[in-house]
């Protein structure tokens, strides 16, 4: 059975679904089965993954809605191991539509779980706020991973995960842990990146992740052309960050890796 991550933080810019991007794409150079799934109406996974409108069969919408089965809308990328649900949502009355459909937890959970049976690592990417989707990846997962910046509103926002991850785990998912925390975007020699590091070690130690993800040129390059960083310039200090997270959500996690 693999293990189910959900990605979340109520913040945007901070590198949320490019961490989903690069970790998946890690996690699949390292032969581990990993399914993506989108639970972000912006769709921004596809963007990164490559995947235009016309290239998509079938998302997450169609689902929820009973349209189409799981099975059905699962894409295979470019790289082997790496299987992705994309959210293709047009309007905002499609979103508010999509929020309605998902509020069966139940129903995710089933359709999720059945799916951690033909994968090592299945990566949910949420939207950047703590209601329904988000709170409904949490409810269905087993654990899960914050990314964000060494900024104030970053470690403001992270606070705000941290109580919602409280509430979920009391109200929905009692099996439901801290996958981690790590910093992306992250310049070593400043001021703010180490008074923010000091905040996290003494808050947060007991969650913080060893792996640090560098501004990187790179991963904004391999995101503007629809390309994993590991792929676009695997030497890249980006590109080894996030096989560097990868190995360390692998040692994490060995109970959950069938493969």
């Amino acid at each position: 059975m693999g293990k189910v991550i959900a990605i979340a933080v109520p913040k945007g810019g901070v590198g949320k679904t490019t961490s989903v991007v690069n970790l998946g794409a890690s996690l699949a150079v390292a032969e581990k089965k990993t399914l993506i799934i989108d639970f972000d109406a912006s769709g921004a996974c596809s963007i990164a993954l490559g995947f235009t409108p016309e290239k998509i069969n079938g998302d997450i919408f169609d689902v929820f809605s009973y349209s189409k089965s799981i099975d059905k809308v699962i894409h295979k990328t470019d790289i082997p191991f790496l299987d992705f649900i994309p959210a293709l949502v047009p309007s905002y009355q499609s979103e508010q539509r999509l929020e309605k459909l998902s509020s069966n937890i139940m129903f995710i959970a089933n359709v999720i779980r059945a799916q951690a049976e033909s994968y090592d690592f299945i990566l949910i990417d949420c939207p950047p706020y703590l209601k329904g989707m988000t709170t409904n990846a949490m409810a269905v997962s087993d654990s899960l991973l914050i990314p964000i910046r060494a900024e104030n509103f970053s470690l403001d926002a992270l606070r705000k995960m941290m109580r919602h991850f409280e509430f979920v785990k009391q109200m929905y998912n009692q099996r439901l842990k801290i996958e981690g925390i790590f910093f992306t975007m992250f310049e070593q020699h400043t001021k703010v990146s180490l008074l923010a590091m000091n905040d996290l070690i003494e808050n947060f130690n007991g969650h913080l992740l060893k792996t640090v993800i560098p501004k990187n040129v790179t991963i904004s390059e391999s995101a503007f052309k629809g390309i994993p960083a590991v792929l676009f310039k695997a030497v890249s200090k980006g590109s080894q960050a996030y096989l560097n997270l990868a190995i360390e959500i692998m040692n994490n996690n060995q109970e959950f890796i069938t493969s």
